[in-house]
């Protein structure tokens, strides 16, 4: 039936079941020696283990003194590092030295590169950041204080901005803007030590002297912070206002807090604000590598996309149609691929799990077919490779 259908099918040594054997005894072996091979994988195609590895000849005398069968895994040199990345979202927590913590207030852009601004009490210029896994973040390019009190951080390539503030309970809200909030608004303030607190703004322009200093041209709220809220982010519903720099009182019986407005911020050091209104960069493509086709798009939650470009593509012959698509973390992304049956278009594949990144894999006919982007749940830029017959 197989051959019928144009394909080529090929009897293998080795059953799935086998190789994935094979692959957990790897991963207990290799698992202490990372440099050793860090990428393991089930190599259908070759009916292999796969074993990706910089020192080729050290992995391959690893897996003959462990006693495994060698003609099961093939070790492929390579140079890949495998790294965790991770995302800079308003009011979570960075640090500055071993205790000194304060919050990311907003995902900023400078050219090409990336960072967050925050409170310029919170480090000098030169102060090295790391985030809230302790994990090397950025470092501090400018800082003021007193008189003013902000600052910015560029961050390394392990650090992704986004236009996104930590809402407190384990979700987010978008900022699309830095429209300023008239007095009387109402605010929200996030922190890392506090979380998600709301009240009005009072006033503008207000001077508040600190033993430290004075500060000119705040803005008084009757929000509550804590110690180590501050740099972290002011918004009034998704348009960005600012950062936190001091209070008065505390979140137990209530308090008084000041933030920096974010407009002077921005062009003080020549930043641009990352907001979902600016058509944020894709996100990093990940595992959809290799495809030979690439679209990009953005999505809000709820919404949808045909792709590519609200048409089709024609596949001339029986085969593979593969398709890879990659979005923040955190959004839940469903891919679809049609069929046009000569009426209407049908759904021959489908990968809506939950998650941001989904893959499909179907083998038709020729005719004419497309991809269906939908964002069950999120906001997010995406990235979609595939491959046609």
């Amino acid at each position: 039936r197989l051959t019928a259908l144009g394909v080529r099918p090929e009897v293998v040594n080795r059953s799935l079941k086998e190789l994935q054997v094979i692959k957990k005894e790897l991963d207990a072996t290799l698992a202490t020696r990372p440099h050793a091979g860090r990428v393991r994988y089930v190599d259908v195609r070759n009916n292999k283990v796969a074993v990706l590895s910089s020192e080729s000849e050290a992995t391959e005398h690893g897996i003959e003194a462990a006693g495994m069968d060698t003609e099961a895994v093939r070790v492929v040199p390579s140079k890949e590092q495998p790294r965790l990345l991770h995302d800079l979202v308003g009011g979570t927590p960075y640090y500055v030295g071993v205790t000194s913590r304060c919050s990311i207030g907003f995902s900023v852009t400078r050219g090409t590169q990336n960072g967050f601004v925050s409170a310029g009490h919170c480090g000098k210029v030169g102060s090295a950041t790391t985030g809230f896994n302790r994990v090397a973040q950025g470092v501090f390019q400018a800082s003021n204080f007193p008189d003013s009190d902000f600052g910015w951080v560029a961050v390394n390539g392990d650090w992704t901005p986004r236009p996104l503030v930590d809402n407190g309970t384990g979700g987010t809200v978008t900022v699309a803007g830095s429209k300023e909030a008239i007095e009387g608004a109402s605010v929200c303030r996030s922190g890392s030590t506090t979380d998600w607190h709301c009240g009005i703004i009072q006033q503008r322009n207000a001077s508040i002297t600190y033993p430290q200093g004075t500060v000119f041209e705040l803005v008084r709220t009757n929000v509550c912070a804590e110690s180590g809220d501050s740099g972290g982010s002011f918004i009034s519903i998704d348009q960005a206002q600012g950062v936190t720099s001091g209070g008065s009182g505390d979140c137990t019986a209530g308090g008084i807090t000041y933030f920096q407005p974010i407009g002077e911020i921005l062009t003080a050091y020549g930043l641009t604000l990352m907001t979902t209104a600016d058509k944020p960069p894709p996100p990093n493509t990940g595992t959809c590598t290799g495809y030979a086709q690439t679209v990009t798009g953005t999505l809000n939650s709820e919404q949808s996309v045909y792709q590519p470009d609200n048409r089709h593509y024609r596949a001339t012959a029986v085969g593979v149609h593969a398709g890879c698509l990659d979005a923040y973390e955190g959004v839940d992304f469903d891919l679809y691929l049609q069929k046009w049956n000569g009426r209407v278009w049908d759904t021959v594949a489908t990968a809506d799990g939950m998650g941001a990144h989904k893959k499909i894999s179907y083998t038709g006919p020729p005719g004419y077919y497309r991809y269906r982007v939908l964002s069950s749940s999120g906001f997010s830029p995406y990235v979609l490779g595939y491959k046609s017959p």
